[in-house]
């Protein structure tokens, strides 16, 4: 399915994707007005929400509750690159969670897709064209 990219203004870039419009800003300081998330961000986003998708998951096969569980993402960035070198995500369960599945949460959080796409990344290839031919 493809994905259409516009600019509605200033430092904004949007993505129509299966009927959603995703917008994304720039923060003030890299000169936009901070009204949406940065690319970055939702790509940061997507990976705890993807996380996350699973441990849901997991919690409602089991049917134990989620309304006390939350994922907490940690970045670590090299600071002479300021390139992301490390994501910590974190658990955290409330004190019924049964003791026999923490291990299991933590290996169903690591089924994310989108990371596994970071060890396997796609190849890219970016082309032009003149619109209407």
């Amino acid at each position: 399915m493809d994905m259409e990219i516009c600019f509605p203004g200033g430092k904004r870039v949007d993505a129509k994707y299966k009927g959603f419009t995703i917008q994304t800003d720039q923060s003030p300081r890299n000169g936009g007005e901070g009204a949406a998330p940065a690319p970055f961000d939702l790509f940061l986003a997507s990976i705890a929400t993807c996380a996350g998708i699973y441990v849901l998951s997991f919690c409602q096969h089991r049917k134990i509750p989620t309304e006390k569980i939350r994922l907490i993402q940690k970045t670590e960035r090299n600071p002479e690159t300021e390139m992301v070198e490390k994501v910590f995500i974190e658990i955290q369960l409330p004190p019924e969670f049964p003791e026999k599945y923490k291990d299991a949460v933590v290996r169903s959080a690591q089924l994310c897709s989108v990371k596994k796409h970071m060890f396997q990344p796609p190849e890219f290839s970016i082309s032009t064209e003149m619109a209407g031919s």
